[in-house]
């Protein structure tokens, strides 16, 4: 994944672009305090570019840029992006904590 932000993480962070999972299927309107408590669990983001001294003590990387990922919900910074408009967020790299090997449309 190229990283078009015109962002480049320095020291641990990393460059996420938060996304939603396609959905398959009828929908159904959720009420908005329903809403709310999905989203506490659900944060996922693609990663888009990582930091020099990202997991420089972990014998290997947790994710690589064009990784699907899970992150902690409030962490990071919420920044646009000056060369592509768009919005992303700045977390440390230990506020990614898992990948999503085998996504499906839900």
């Amino acid at each position: 994944m190229e990283n078009k932000s015109g962002l480049a993480p320095l020291g641990v962070a990393v460059l996420i672009k938060p996304y939603e999972p396609e959905r398959k299927g009828a929908q159904i309107v959720l009420p908005p305090d329903v809403q709310g408590r999905l989203s506490m669990v659900d944060n996922r983001a693609m990663v888009v570019a990582v930091g020099p001294a990202a997991w420089h003590d972990e014998p290997s990387p947790r994710a690589k840029a064009g990784d699907r990922v899970l992150v902690t919900k409030f962490a990071g910074f919420m920044a646009k992006g000056p060369a592509d408009g768009e919005v992303y967020r700045l977390v440390n790299d230990r506020d990614i904590f898992c990948a999503l090997t085998n996504e499906e449309a839900v």
